[in-house]
């Protein structure tokens, strides 16, 4: 039997799998560079409290790294199994693909997370107890197993964007999946920005300080360091986008919002001119301006950031070949995979999905539009949304009075062909390509709820029958004769 190693498809309506993704990921992202930037600014100041014998750095870091239990290792510990479990039902041929490549190396981060989680409750809970350079000793282990994470996970985000190596197609094998130059330039980049981060959160603790000359010299430190971290960023960005595939470069020029640009650039000067006002004007620091400026800088600056680097990946979600829409669109010999498209021109998806229920798997004039829906389901619901508000809403794609004719063109000659760099090869029948050509058409007047409009068209054809069948027997019980009646 023609079947292909397909889950079921999650859609959340009106909002998508794919923001439900970028919210949780978006706030995780925030919690956890801020603690890698922190250890590692950590590591500074425990030397400097060693070599000029201060306790009142020791304090700061101790302040700081309480700030880091609550809102890192309570609300990040939080949402880092929600990136997992959302990504694993919205994505699962993805999060699969980077188990089978990367199961050890994410063993190992998983090792040095707990040093950090450790090292977080000791840097608190032991200043005062133990002499400075043992506190700096743990201090520097906290930092270094922090590096530790990010490098590991940079490598395998580097992987989904492409393998590290090309022969990784044929040879498979982890150092060729992971060490390429997209790896280390993303991981310079990223440092460069969780400084940031650092310091914008820093500014939350600086609030507390009590000794003006105290808050004064750490405002200084800390608005040094933002403004230095966040040029070196966004140049860093510019190297960063010569280790990215031409078609990621394709997709940036073509399909990130008109926004990105300039978003990115007021992100940018907003933080800097708030860096120099703390560093200039110290008692501006207090924690309700320190607070809401951080939510402003890091959500706004992270937004753009997380929405270019997924979109830059498409029409792949790992290692290019596992398209977004989870179908396997290239064989990868070293890994012993094989591509899923000839058995889609083969049988269409209808077939060889072992989902689709069985009154979809033949496309009839009674199930056309349902038909239509769920292959749309399948192939498009990950990157575009069937209803009017969500990701990337379908209706915004076509014009209001496109027929089912310009459609059908659209469809068979190119979302079954991959003829869009950006979007994935969706093979179909001529049947599949009729019916999701109508669920389209029909779907673009206004962007209709996706389940609405087929259980209305079954009720219809429900309701039409139930009154064909009652004519037809008022027309028997008329016709019969009265000793029958």
């Amino acid at each position: 039997m023609d079947l292909i190693s397909l889950f079921p498809t999650w859609y959340e309506p009106m909002v998508g799998s794919g923001w439900v993704i970028a919210l949780i990921a978006t706030f995780h992202v925030l919690a956890s560079h801020t603690s890698v930037g922190a250890a590692m600014l950590f590591a500074y100041l425990s030397h400097k409290a060693y070599r000029e014998d201060r306790d009142d750095l020791l304090d700061f870091i101790k302040k700081y790294g309480l700030f880091l239990m609550v809102f890192t290792y309570v609300a990040g510990s939080i949402t880092g199994p929600g990136i997992w479990y959302s990504t694993t039902v919205a994505s699962p041929s993805g999060i699969g693909s980077l188990i089978h490549s990367f199961v050890w190396k994410w063993a190992a981060e998983w090792v040095f997370f707990v040093i950090e989680v450790v090292g977080v409750y000791m840097i608190v809970y032991l200043v005062g107890k133990v002499d400075k350079r043992t506190h700096m000793k743990i201090t520097v282990i906290f930092g270094v197993a922090s590096f530790a994470t990010l490098l590991i996970i940079v490598g395998i985000l580097s992987f989904m964007m492409e393998p590290g190596k090309e022969i990784w197609f044929e040879e498979g094998g982890f150092l060729n999946a992971f060490y390429g130059t997209n790896t280390f330039i993303q991981t310079f980049m990223r440092i460069a920005f969780m400084f940031t981060m650092t310091a914008v959160v820093g500014g939350i603790v600086v609030a507390g300080i009590k000794d003006p000359e105290f808050k004064k010299e750490m405002a200084r430190k800390l608005g040094w360091l933002g403004i230095i971290s966040t040029l070196s960023g966004a140049a860093l960005f510019q190297w960063y986008l010569t280790s990215v595939p031409d078609q990621a470069l394709l997709v940036m020029e073509n399909r990130l919002p008109e926004y990105f640009g300039p978003s990115i650039m007021g992100v940018i000067t907003v933080t800097i001119v708030y860096f120099m006002a703390t560093m200039w004007k110290p008692k501006l620091v207090v924690e309700s301006f320190a607070g809401f400026m951080a939510i402003v800088i890091l959500v706004l600056g992270l937004w753009p950031e997380e929405v270019a680097r997924e979109s830059m990946r498409k029409p792949w979600v790992a290692g290019q070949y596992v398209y977004s829409n989870q179908i396997i669109g290239r064989d990868v010999p070293g890994m012993g995979i094989k591509s899923q498209l000839p058995t889609l021109e083969k049988v269409g998806i209808l077939q060889a999905h072992p989902f689709t229920p069985e009154h979809l798997k033949t496309v009839n004039a009674g199930n056309k539009i349902q038909a239509g829906e769920y292959i749309t389901m399948v192939y498009c619901s990950n990157c575009h949304s069937p209803s009017e508000t969500g990701i990337r809403p379908l209706h915004r794609y076509f014009h209001d009075d496109v027929t089912q004719e310009r459609m059908q063109k659209f469809v068979k000659g190119v979302l079954t062909t991959g003829n869009i760099a950006y979007m994935p090869k969706m093979p179909m029948l001529d049947s599949e390509v009729e019916a999701i050509s109508a669920y389209l058409v029909m779907n673009n007047a206004g962007g209709q709820p996706a389940i609405t409009a087929a259980i209305q068209l079954e009720v219809d054809n429900r309701n039409r029958a139930l009154v064909e069948k009652q004519s037809i027997d008022k027309v028997a019980t008329l016709t019969l004769p009265q000793e029958a009646k």
